[in-house]
């Protein structure tokens, strides 16, 4: 039998404590990779944009090149639109992701300072976000390309 009832509720709410800590550090990282499948979400759609644009200005290119047709503008013209949609859908999703993840480091970091979560698991720089930002080169390499006649995919 406990001579001490009140020692043992001490015990238990710090054991309380503690894991409620771990639980939040926790959600801290589960919230962090939910913004991760959100841009790659992005990606997936912006890539798609920019492939399919990128195709179908190539295709009324070699349409013309071949005399099938004379006038190819207005397929070039929606390859472009499309490539320049993925871009800037990209664009936007870069900057939201940045926004959140700041955001989300600040609270992380607001609440290691009152000890309210544990902040052990490191925090490092997004892989999704690197891969995003590559995309984007790659696509307003290719719409200059598309746009200037020049480049590697001329």
């Amino acid at each position: 039998m406990n001579t001490q009832p009140g020692k043992a509720k001490t015990l238990f709410s710090d054991v309380s404590s503690e894991l409620a800590s771990r639980r939040t550090g926790m959600a801290f990282q589960r919230t962090r990779l939910a913004a991760d499948r959100t841009l790659m979400a992005v990606i997936r759609t912006s890539l798609s944009l920019i492939s399919f644009g990128f195709t179908i200005h190539k295709v009324f290119e070699g349409l013309k090149e071949s005399g099938a047709i004379i006038h190819a503008a207005s397929g070039r013209n929606f390859g472009v639109s499309l490539v320049l949609l993925g871009v800037v859908m990209l664009v936007i999703g870069i900057g939201y992701h940045a926004w959140f993840m700041l955001a989300l480091r600040r609270q992380r970091t607001g609440m290691a300072g009152d000890r309210l979560v544990h902040a052990e698991s490191p925090f490092p720089p997004s892989m999704t976000l690197i891969t995003a930002v590559l995309l984007l080169v790659l696509g307003v390499v290719a719409m200059a390309s598309m746009v200037l006649h020049t480049g590697p995919f001329e």
